[in-house]
């Protein structure tokens, strides 16, 4: 099951390069403050030890999709 965050992390990177960025764009790009604050809470959660079984899996997801970018060859 898809969390709302990741969804919303695969629309913003999604309609990130539909806008056919420029490489350096692409260098620079960075999420929506609203998913930059949910990832820093989930990892501070992560830290702590307390995320739940469902962060857990939101988180996981989050690293994943967050790492498409950096995989684009140039």
């Amino acid at each position: 099951m898809e969390s709302t965050v990741t969804s919303q992390l695969l629309d913003e990177i999604t309609e990130f390069f539909a806008s056919t960025p420029t490489l350096v764009q692409i260098a620079e790009y960075k999420v929506s403050e609203a998913l930059d604050q949910r990832l820093h809470d989930l990892l501070d959660k992560n830290s702590s030890e307390v995320l739940t079984d469902e962060e857990c899996i939101e988180l996981d997801e989050f690293l994943r999709m967050g790492r498409y970018p950096c995989q684009i060859p140039s």
